[in-house]
């Protein structure tokens, strides 16, 4: 196979290998919980007119575990709901003594019309006590999930998930750059871990920089590396992160909060693969660089530059919020579940062969929980709530009031809301709120600048001028090691006790070699 050029792989050869809402939509039935597990993920495509019968012994779901075949629940009648189109709309009709149906989260009686709008968001069905399932218009799933690297990483058989496998794979035999972009939460780190795997480079490490967490006067020597002696506080050589990622690659989340004065010197280490280390002279690299951002890199007001912004996505990829593939909420729910039971005592037991009638109903009225609400927080927030559903440590499932109180409140904006930020001015905050802030997210500014609505350059400055705040640049090197000493290295403790990032002071004790 001759190897791809960056030519090959621009944006719109990328785009066309996209199934997901490019191709014609049809009825996708998708099981979410199951009595036996194993079968979550399946699904079934009704791919002509109708009507349709869905019951005990139809339609037939594609195999994710081998099983597949109807879902052979006794509790679910042989034929207990109808689905038909009825002048551009779905009826969901429940049949007369059949077991219990509850669709869009209450329950059905009789019949109810389904509008095309809600049906490409996905509608929740619960049927009888253990089953639960996503009616959805969308792309079909594709027959079988190819075996590609990378495939463990991410979870979901949906047709966007396959799409997604299939990018990878694509970019991952070439050494061009990546730009991922998606609203926070949607697992652009993951995604940056599935490329570097499934390239030439995956015996080479991969070294993750969360740009926000570099104050601007370190990030040359951060991202470049400096000599000993080449500024204040330089007490020994360190090589940057550039040459840490030296034959494989470098992930640089959160590229939208690049300083402006870095950002030449970020384009050239792009363009021509050479770096300047502080005090030091020109030397080439051989990295591939993989960024990520949740922030718009351009427009009005933005300071990103235009010729680093269109540099870094000679391809990007574009990851979508969970609300638009909610099909795959069964497979990530049970993935995440499961990781946190092994990690602790295993309560409460997750459903499986010999669960009694009430656990399955217990699982599967989470299950149908998670799968109504529409998640501001996407991948990530799902991962916390299963955790905290794990931690609850009943005998059966129950949701803590942290998660439900969140399904209480509507989920709509709150993304979009994140990513743009607010217009508040820094002079309108008092001291005791700010500090509250800080506290509250570890003296981390691009946290606190989210929580506050105001800029990251913002903290900073509000940083120098505040007495009893610094960055970690600045802390002495005797006071350092001996918070580092009087808290057995506990870089958190540390970081902590003398108020200052974590992610900063690891930086300047990585760029200082140890």
């Amino acid at each position: 196979m001759s190897e791809k050029t960056d030519a090959d792989l621009t944006l719109p050869s990328v785009m066309a290998a996209l199934p997901g809402r490019y191709r014609e939509e049809v009825l996708v039935l998708t099981l979410v919980f199951h009595p036996d597990p194993r079968r979550i993920g399946e699904a079934a495509v009704f791919s002509r007119r109708g009507p349709w019968t869905l019951g005990r012994l139809s339609p037939d779901f594609g195999a994710v575990s081998g099983s597949g075949g109807p879902l052979q629940d006794r509790h679910v009648s042989r034929e207990a709901v109808r689905l038909s189109w009825q002048r551009g709309r779905l009826q969901v009709r429940r049949i007369e003594g059949s077991s219990r149906c509850r669709v869009g989260g209450r329950e059905l009686e009789g019949e109810v019309f389904l509008e095309r709008p809600a049906l490409r968001d996905g509608v929740p069905l619960l049927l009888g006590h253990g089953v639960v399932l996503l009616l959805r218009l969308s792309a079909p799933p594709p027959s079988a999930v190819p075996d590609q690297p990378g495939n463990l990483l991410l979870k979901g058989r949906s047709a966007y998930m396959c799409s997604l496998r299939e990018q990878i794979a694509r970019v991952g035999e070439t050494d061009v750059d990546v730009l991922v972009r998606g609203e926070t939460g949607t697992g652009k780190e993951l995604v940056a871990t599935a490329i570097h795997r499934a390239s030439r480079r995956s015996a080479a490490p991969l070294v993750c920089v969360n740009m926000s967490a570099i104050p601007p006067g370190l990030a040359p020597a951060a991202l470049f590396g400096s000599l000993k002696g080449s500024f204040t506080g330089a007490e020994r050589s360190g090589q940057g992160y550039f040459r840490q990622a030296e034959g494989g690659s470098l992930f640089l989340d959160e590229i939208g909060d690049t300083p402006p004065e870095i950002q030449p010197q970020l384009l050239r280490a792009l363009q021509q693969r050479e770096i300047q280390p502080v005090g030091a002279p020109v030397r080439r690299v051989d990295v591939r660089v993989i960024s990520a951002t949740d922030a718009a890199l351009e427009g009005p007001g933005c300071d990103f530059k235009a010729a680093l912004r269109h540099r870094l996505g000679a391809c990007e990829i574009v990851l979508l919020p969970l609300r638009e593939h909610p099909e795959d909420i069964g497979e990530l729910l049970w993935h995440f579940l499961s990781a946190a039971a092994a990690s602790s005592d295993g309560v409460p037991t997750l459903p499986g062969e010999g669960s009694s009638e009430l656990e399955i109903a217990a699982w599967a009225e989470v299950f149908h929980h998670f799968l109504c609400y529409r998640w501001p927080g996407n991948v990530r927030q799902l991962a916390n709530f299963a955790q905290q559903v794990v931690l609850a440590r009943g005998h059966l499932p129950a949701l803590p009031d942290s998660v439900t109180s969140a399904f209480e409140e509507p989920a709509g904006a709150a993304p979009q809301a994140e990513a743009s930020g607010s217009a508040r001015r820094m002079q309108e905050i008092g001291d005791r709120e700010f500090d509250e802030a800080m506290q509250a997210c570890r003296y981390e500014a691009a946290p606190v600048a989210r929580a506050l609505g105001v800029s990251r350059p913002a903290v900073y400055r509000r940083i120098e001028d505040t007495p009893g705040l610094r960055l970690a640049a600045q802390v002495p090197e005797e006071e350092l090691q001996q918070a580092l000493s009087e808290h057995d290295g506990d870089l958190q403790a540390t970081a902590m006790a003398l108020r200052v990032s974590a992610s900063s002071l690891r930086a300047r004790l990585r760029n200082a070699g140890r």
